[in-house]
């Protein structure tokens, strides 16, 4: 019998970057890029408004957790620039966590508590923590981008050595 799945929505910037690395990580199950946090209904590549370039995930709470995939997420991207990952700038580009429900909301907001406290970034956190409303899923050319064009254009990498502790409560 399989396991029961959950999922989570981020955006971190160019959303193919993202997908290739996310979905490698133990437990997940399933991703797609798309839209997520804006205006317009129905978004898409040319006509996504306010929405951020996002990742849908699928992950088996077995074999991960919400907390480990945020911890990844702050690894490979730069969650200190507003509105601006490597070359891309602008809103489509910006961090943020669009919660599922209020343990989420926790577990981003404590996690980001410990990436500020860790020092690993040259600034403080500017990651979006919102309710997720509608995501909206990216054309098919858009999807598993990087498996089928390799040396496509990514700002999104492991940051070799990095691993977010956990800060000391008081």
């Amino acid at each position: 019998m399989a396991a029961q799945t959950q999922k989570a929505v981020l955006a971190g910037g160019c959303f193919w970057g993202m997908q290739d690395l996310i979905r490698r990580q133990p437990g997940v199950t399933a991703t797609r890029v798309g839209y997520a946090g804006g205006d317009v209904p129905n978004a898409t590549y040319r006509n996504h408004g306010t929405h951020a370039e996002s990742i849908e995930i699928t992950f088996d709470p077995e074999q991960t957790d919400f907390r480990s995939l945020l911890e990844f997420f702050f690894q490979i991207h730069d969650p200190s620039t507003k509105n601006r990952q490597g070359n891309d700038i602008g809103l489509s580009y910006r961090s943020a966590i669009f919660y599922l429900d209020d343990e989420q909301k926790r577990v981003a907001e404590d996690t980001i508590a410990d990436v500020d406290a860790s020092g690993l970034w040259p600034g403080k956190v500017v990651t979006e923590v919102e309710p997720a409303g509608p995501f909206w899923e990216a054309e098919p050319e858009h999807q598993d981008y990087l498996e089928r064009y390799p040396d496509g254009y990514t700002c999104h990498f492991p940051r070799a050595g990095w691993k977010l502790p956990v800060r000391q409560q008081s």
